[in-house]
């Protein structure tokens, strides 16, 4: 018999993690992020002239997406990783797409970064058609692609996401990341919670986002953590036609959609 102890069991990373770096007083709530500001505005409260200050700053943000993107019409946002070349299938899917969506008079919006987004704009380029870019400032500088016919920029995701929502009568999802499943996400759990109406969430790249359903319908409906009627919010495709058929049901004819006369742009609004 050896006097040595037994090794430790393996350890699962996710299960398991360092405990909170204590700070002068607390917890240090943002220690990991690379952004001094997005420190700041996480590390909790603050002094009340610096909390106050801070909202004035996200209000201010929130007014300059209202105003620039006041005049674009009714919208479809198409979220997809950044980080698909051109010569990849899913940016040539994202890219007809963009043109499909466009023809039917839409303007296409989208993060405005390189990729899927680059893609959407693009085939909404192709066309003709109006198209739109939120950004959002990373540490790593993302550049507009060339393709965007209005950038607007923003410092706070949630800014962000709520105009990428707000001027939307449809969302399409092809395959991305984290940060599309949270754009994806947040849009199903606003139709869900009734805060917007049932505009169409389209899915597109069915081997992508297969196993992605078959959880929601096999695990998430099973437990009844989601209600029947949830699952039926998506539509799974791969033809950007039958995405098409599916938004002109659900978007197009439900809300009457129709092309207006672009409203006049008021100098002394900063338009």
């Amino acid at each position: 018999m050896s006097d040595q102890p037994p090794p430790p069991p393996p350890t699962d990373p996710l299960t398991t993690s360092a405990p909170p770096t204590m700070g002068a007083s607390g917890p240090a709530w943002a220690k990991g992020t690379r952004d001094k500001e997005d420190a700041r505005f996480l590390a909790g409260p603050r002094s009340r002239l610096g909390e106050f200050l801070r909202v004035l700053k996200i209000s201010g943000e929130f007014i300059t997406g209202f105003r620039k993107l006041h005049f674009v019409g009714p919208c479809v946002t198409i979220f997809g990783s950044a980080r698909f070349p051109e010569d990849h299938r899913y940016y040539k899917l994202a890219r007809e797409t963009g043109a499909a969506i466009s023809t039917m008079g839409f303007t296409v919006m989208t993060g405005g970064g390189p990729g899927i987004m680059e893609a959407a704009n693009r085939g909404a380029r192709d066309v003709g058609g109006p198209s739109i870019g939120c950004n959002i400032k990373l540490p790593q500088e993302q550049e507009p692609n060339p393709y965007v016919d209005q950038f607007v920029e923003f410092r706070y995701f949630f800014v962000r996401k709520v105009m990428l929502v707000k001027y939307s009568y449809a969302f399409i999802a092809l395959p991305g990341g984290f940060g599309t499943l949270d754009e994806l996400f947040e849009a199903l759990t606003l139709i869900q919670t009734g805060k917007i109406k049932n505009f169409p969430v389209v899915l597109m790249g069915i081997d992508y986002w297969r196993p992605l359903i078959d959880f929601v319908r096999d695990t998430m409906l099973r437990e009844k953590t989601i209600s029947p009627g949830d699952v039926e919010l998506l539509k799974l495709t791969d033809d950007p036609a039958e995405a098409v058929a599916f938004i002109d049901k659900w978007a197009v004819t439900p809300f009457a959609l129709k092309r207006h006369p672009q409203a006049r742009k008021k100098w002394w609004l900063g338009e």
